[in-house]
């Protein structure tokens, strides 16, 4: 991206300065690629979510995350700094650990350890270079242990770390509970964690396969729990081995499903054994090389860091610039306004809908300025000949009122007036601002859950419609939620008909959908409203309108419900709406379908740009490791 330049360009010059220091030619070629594609990595990036501003909650930074896992697979391949022939060994330090972890056994320090099968050429992952050894974690640590689960306190002289406190950015004590004082005598003085030991989660889908180590801690303040895994290296640097563990290929085996597996147990539960931990096969470099990928690592990853932040800075300009541009759209207080600040738009077209995830944003927020526009009577000219929607209100109002004559709905309760502080904008002359209550015939709700038992449902039954089921204003068929036509027949008050509208009235607010032909005498279930309107009445209309800010805003504000959001009668009854004349709610429909449509077509472009991005960055990233590859075995 553009405004990263700044960053990109001494990030290219950093790392031009390192890579004419590598001796080695491959590892040379490898960091090429790294500058060579700089821009790449801060401008690859995938949305979270398709609404709201970007940043780092709501964004990935997917050529940033490629970019340190690539620096970590080339780290631990020994390709990311120059072997030094002077270097002693990674053989003869092997030796001094198989010493020291026989006196430990001697001493009783330690356990003896089982031994473990020499690794073969096939376990090897890739070739090491000279001077490096391949061993099992075993032989290069003191000690490899899961935790024990403890008799938990809420106050006491020692605290248990958990997976919460194992996390990617790092060691964090403030999940820690106490363990109960009573209890530490069932501890044995190995179980006490230990300045620089590793601790790698060991449990649970999305928590497994996390790693850090632990600094800064006296012995005996700290245990773990059973789902995290205690690795207490013997004469390595540990954060050597913590960046191999980081690394793409361990990492990758946190899958039940990958051939070479680390894991066991399905994909919602999965487990790290401690067999599977011992026996993993490790690159070991001289003691000397181990502190220098180290050190090097840590300066790549402060770079990743400063690309990481450049690129948040840079969205979020973005984002304030489209809502800038864009509700200055909104804001407008003349139909002359509205076209200059237009003009405004499409000169920095180009800069507000880049081939970005700022662009998709951009879209996102566009759309929605047009849905506000359209309710705001600025989207489509008016025409003076049209019937003003007054007269709209007269003729629902008799049907109404002949309807509750008849006995087919209930009279509702009268409502106050609308104050001028709860009209949501100035409307153009002919329209009317008016409580949805009196724009809609009635709001029936749907059956209470208690209604219908679990047993009851049957699949090909008369199909139930539940928030779930309504989709970009439509319909979708699940015939697995549906009961019996038996039990149908007691639930037929809460039949819906052809041109009622469904609405979610828990969830997510807004959400409705038209019923067809198709899904006449269907049920409403038990989260949705049926909302019934005069025939005159443009669906449509309904449905744009509840699709915008303001109704969404006002209908979220206003229900109640902390984890699940509820919406009652009272409140979307009281929602004070803008009601334009019927043939104006025709002319906005077909305006907004058509600007949507290109809106649509817009953001598919830039979708394809993006997975564009992403593939040349998963090129790139590859490119580096095989011609490392080949270049070990040429």
């Amino acid at each position: 991206m553009s405004s990263n330049n700044t960053v990109q360009e001494a990030s290219a010059a950093y790392l031009a300065q390192q890579s004419d220091e590598v001796t080695n030619t491959h590892a040379n070629s490898a960091q090429t690629l790294i500058t060579q594609h700089l821009d790449l990595w801060s401008s690859a990036i995938t949305a979270k979510q398709t609404t709201g501003r970007g940043s780092s909650k709501k964004i990935g930074l997917y050529g940033v995350k490629k970019l340190r896992e690539l620096i970590l697979e080339l780290a631990v391949r020994g390709k990311l700094v120059p072997q030094d022939p002077n270097d002693e060994p990674a053989s003869d330090l092997l030796k001094r650990i198989a010493a020291e972890k026989t006196r430990l056994v001697a001493d009783k320090k330690i356990k003896k350890p089982k031994k473990l099968a020499e690794i073969t050429n096939a376990e090897e992952p890739f070739e090491l270079p000279l001077g490096w050894e391949w061993v099992r974690l075993q032989e290069i640590t003191a000690y490899i242990q899961r935790g024990k689960g403890p008799k938990y306190s809420d106050f006491g002289t020692v605290r248990v770390v958990s997976q919460k406190c194992v996390q990617w950015s790092g060691f964090d004590l403030d999940p820690a509970r106490y363990v109960d004082d009573d209890s530490l005598e069932q501890y044995q003085e190995e179980r006490f964690l230990q300045e620089n030991d590793l601790l790698w989660n060991s449990t649970g889908t999305g928590t497994v396969g996390r790693i850090t180590d632990i600094r800064g801690f006296r012995r005996g303040e700290l245990v773990a729990d059973s789902h995290v895994t205690v690795i207490r290296p013997l004469s390595i640097a540990g954060q050597f081995l913590k960046a191999y563990i980081s690394a793409p290929g361990i990492q990758s085996r946190i899958e039940p499903s990958h051939e070479n597996a680390l894991v066991s147990g399905s994909t919602k539960q999965v487990e790290l054994n401690t067999s599977s931990v011992i026996q993993l096969e490790i690159p070991v470099p001289p003691i000397e090389e181990q502190h220098r990928i180290v050190a090097k690592v840590d300066e790549l990853m402060t770079l990743c860091d400063q690309l990481e932040n450049q690129t948040e800075q840079s969205l979020d300009a973005h984002a304030t610039l489209a809502d800038t541009l864009l509700d200055a759209l909104t804001q407008a207080q003349s139909h002359t306004e509205l076209m200059e600040n237009w003009q405004c738009l499409e000169q920095n077209w180009d800069i507000l809908f880049p081939s970005t995830i700022a662009g998709l944003c951009a879209i996102d927020k566009l759309k929605q300025t047009i849905l506000q526009l359209a309710v705001m009577g600025k989207l489509v000219p008016q025409d003076p000949n049209d019937e003003p929607a007054s007269e709209l209100l007269k003729r629902i109002a008799a049907e109404k009122a002949q309807l509750v004559k008849d006995k087919k709905i209930k009279k509702q309760k009268p409502l106050p007036p609308i104050t001028d502080e709860e009209k949501p904008f100035e409307l153009p002359e002919g329209w009317c601002t008016v409580r949805f209550a009196d724009l809609c015939q009635e709001v029936a709700t749907g059956p209470f859950g208690s209604m219908i038992s679990k047993s009851e449902y049957v699949g090909g039954g008369v199909p139930l419609i539940n928030p779930s089921h309504m989709i970009e204003g439509k319909v979708v068929e699940d015939l697995q939620v549906s009961v019996s036509h038996i039990k149908a027949k007691e639930l037929a008050s809460y039949k819906v008909y052809e041109n009622d509208v469904v609405m979610a009235r828990r969830g997510e607010m807004g959400r409705c959908a038209v019923i067809s032909d198709r899904e006449n005498e269907w049920l409403c279930g038990t989260g949705s409203f049926v909302l019934r309107f005069k025939v005159e009445v443009s669906r449509p209309y309904i449905l744009l309108l509840f699709k915008t800010r303001y109704a969404v805003e006002y209908l979220g504000g206003q229900s109640i419900g902390t984890t699940m959001t509820n919406l009652n009668h009272g409140i979307l009854n009281r929602m004070p709406v803008p009601l334009p004349p019927l043939e104006t709610q025709k002319r906005i429909v077909t305006k907004v379908e058509e600007l949507s449509t290109l809106c649509d077509q817009l953001k598919q472009r830039l979708q394809t740009a993006q997975q564009t991005q992403q593939h040349f960055t998963d090129a790139v990233v590859a490119g580096a490791l095989a011609s490392n590859t080949d270049a070990s075995e040429a």
